[in-house]
């Protein structure tokens, strides 16, 4: 799906530590570096069509915060709590 939405754009997984992986795609464009936060309850797929507009001005770098799409989620609770 990534490639369909974001052609051009590469699929990364940043590791930020304690075993925690972020996704996110990055342009590879030229121009000072702008990072894209989605809201609840979306993933970085809301930025499709604006993306390739953004990427000729801008680095773009497109995250899926943690516990939303790719990226790693926090283990449960049993009750299910968190």
């Amino acid at each position: 799906m990534t490639k369909d939405l974001f052609p051009g754009f590469e699929p990364r997984l940043a590791e930020v530590g304690d075993g925690v992986q972020i996704k996110l795609l990055t342009s590879g464009g030229e121009g000072p570096p702008l990072l894209l936060l989605h809201g609840h309850p979306q993933t970085h797929a809301i930025w499709h069509k604006v993306a390739p507009t953004l990427a000729r001005h801008f680095s773009l770098v497109l995250c899926d915060l943690r516990g939303y799409g790719d990226s790693s989620k926090p283990a449960g609770d049993a009750d299910h709590g968190n």
